[in-house]
Parts: structure tokens; C-alpha cells; sequence
């Protein structure tokens, strides 16, 4: 499951390049009887096994240095996102631990004193696609990795807002245009067009992260014109059903 993905793009070029190395290793590796059992019926009965917490402790303290951070992906875990990924990029090393079966015995986490992380609410076979988006999105932060360093820092979440729409060539496709502002190669007026869509569409689809973000006063100056703009509409689509088009159509003018 993690050849395919750690041979492939960003992940494949930064192992090349020496800036990240990535070990796979099977706990069935730290088993001592003759089927290699990682697994076992949970006490007190119950459908679906549990990992053992033999296997995963030896392999730990195998593989774990005095500067490994350990990870168990666990669907009860802090939830996983951009603020997270970019705590972990500037961790030395970590050790991730794929959950499978109903979990771990929970003595894991307890005695490894391990971090748990989950990448979002819902139910997976295992661990081993939430380790590989966590690789994917930690590693593109360490230094080096992106071929262009700002990439990472205008991602979507990366300011704690969804990024701004993106447009290239064709100007026009379809009847739809590039807005002229992308054409226009005034710099200050495009990186307050961006910021402006940026904050609008955090409003309109994760308003939860506009809570937490932080503004600045350019920030607040653009949300009291998106506001504003909002009222505008609203006042014209009241217009038109009083019989009166034209308040809508300086609003579609302007």
C-alpha cells in the first residue's frame, strides 16, 4: 500500500533529494510465534479484533529514538489539519502506527505515551491511507521539497483561510473570462483581489475557520465590502420583485 505513493512525485523527488527518508516496517516483524499474530479477541467480547500491545511496544522501542515523535492514526485522535501538519514538519522524526481491525489495545497510547491523529470523521480499513496523507502533507512543508517555497505558504488553510480562485490560459473559455484585475499586472491590486475572494469564500464554505483566523485590518476592511456587496444584491433582488431591475443591474455592472 505505501510503494506505490511513496514512489510517485513530491514524496519520490525529496527521498531522492536526501531531504526526507521514509522506512516501512511490519509488526508482524515483532511477533515470536509460528503465525506472526499481531492481533486478538477484545476482552469482554465484541465483534472485530484488536492489535496486540506486545508486538506494537517492541517495535517502538526498536525503532524509536530519543527525538521520535510516536503517532498512532486513529479515527479517535486530534483531528488532522494544516496547523498540525506544519507542527510535525518541524519535528526530526516520526513514527507513524497504522491502526487495523476495531484499534489498539489501549495501553498503547498510554504506555508509549503517543499522540493520536485521525484525519477526519469516518471509517477506514486501516491506518495505512491516513499515515500516507499525513506524509504527504508534512513532508511538502520541510524546506527544499516544493520546487517554489511559497506554494505551501498560499495553500488553502496554510493562513487559515481557503485559498482564492486560480485561473490560466485561456483568457476566455466558453463564454467564461479570467476577471480582468489577473490581467491587469497591477501587483497590489491582484494580492488584494486574492485576499478579498480568499476571505469571501472562507465565509461563504468554512466560516468556522474565519472564526479562528487571524485578521488584519485589511482583512476587516475587505469583509465590510463583501458585506456591503452582499446588501447590494439583496437590495436588488428586492427591487426586482417590487417590478425595478435596475438596482441588480448597476449591482451587475459595478
Amino acid at each position: 500500500m505505501f510503494q506505490g505513493p511513496l514512489q510517485e512525485s513530491i514524496l519520490k523527488r525529496a527521498q531522492e533529494r536526501g531531504l526526507v527518508s521514509i522506512q516501512v516496517h511490519d509488526l508482524r516483524s515483532w511477533t515470536h510465534d509460528r503465525h506472526h499474530v499481531v492481533d486478538d479477541a477484545p476482552y469482554g467480547g465484541g465483534a472485530g479484533m484488536v492489535l496486540k500491545p506486545e508486538p506494537v511496544f517492541e517495535a517502538v522501542e526498536a525503532l524509536r529514538s530519543e527525538e521520535s515523535a510516536v503517532i498512532l492514526l486513529s479515527p479517535q485522535g486530534r483531528p488532522f489539519t494544516q496547523r498540525l501538519a506544519m507542527e510535525l514538519a518541524g519535528l526530526p522524526r516520526l513514527l507513524l502506527i497504522c491502526g487495523r481491525y476495531e484499534g489498539f489495545d489501549d495501553r498503547i497510547p498510554h504506555g508509549l505515551g503517543a499522540r493520536e491523529i485521525s484525519i477526519g470523521d469516518y471509517v477506514l480499513t486501516g491506518g495505512e491511507l491516513p499515515a500516507l496523507v499525513v506524509l504527504d502533507a508534512v513532508i511538502r512543508l520541510i524546506p527544499g521539497v516544493l520546487g517554489d517555497e511559497t506554494s505551501a505558504a498560499t495553500d488553502s488553510f496554510a493562513s487559515g483561510l481557503i485559498e482564492y480562485p486560480q485561473y490560466t490560459r485561456p483568457p476566455i473559455y466558453r463564454g467564461m473570462a479570467v476577471p480582468p484585475v489577473l490581467l491587469s499586472g497591477d501587483h497590489q491590486a491582484i494580492a488584494r483581489w486574492r485576499r478579498k475572494l480568499a476571505l469571501q469564500r472562507t465565509r461563504e464554505r468554512r466560516p468556522e475557520l474565519l472564526e479562528a483566523a487571524s485578521l488584519t485590518e485589511l482583512d476587516r476592511l475587505l469583509l465590510n465590502e463583501i458585506e456591503a456587496e452582499e446588501r447590494g444584491l439583496d437590495a436588488g433582488a428586492a427591487g426586482r420583485q417590487d417590478g425595478s431591475s435596475e438596482p441588480i443591474t448597476q449591482q451587475a455592472r459595478g
